[in-house]
């Protein structure tokens, strides 16, 4: 039952992340980092590239996610330690801190 109530869990985020992936490396206009933050196109040279970038970012975060669905088929609890182990510090500090790193990696690409 536990590794059936992991899938459940698991495979929709992991389902979620890579759409967002997908999503952001397709679309035609620049794809957002946050809710509440939204990126002009005169702010950015090539969109393209832009938002293929950002649907990397998205596809490697959900890698994560599908390596521990995959590991939790065996022991949920390796998968659960792997997948902390990854979001470590998740807080609202950190996750600000991290969207001004990325905002700052892009500009520096792509104004």
């Amino acid at each position: 039952m536990e590794k059936v109530i992991w899938l459940v869990i698991t495979i929709p985020c992991s389902l979620l992340f890579t759409g967002i992936g997908i999503y952001a490396w397709r679309r035609t206009k620049p794809m957002w980092f946050w809710s509440g933050y939204s990126v002009r196109e005169e702010e950015i040279t090539n969109v393209k590239a832009y938002n293929r970038e950002n649907g990397i970012m998205w596809i490697c975060y959900s890698a994560v996610f599908w390596i521990s669905t995959i590991m939790g088929i065996q022991s949920a609890s390796t998968a659960g330690i792997v997948l902390a182990g990854r979001m470590p510090g998740w807080s609202s500090a950190s996750c600000y801190s991290l969207q001004q790193d990325l905002q700052k990696i892009l500009a520096v690409r792509y104004l």
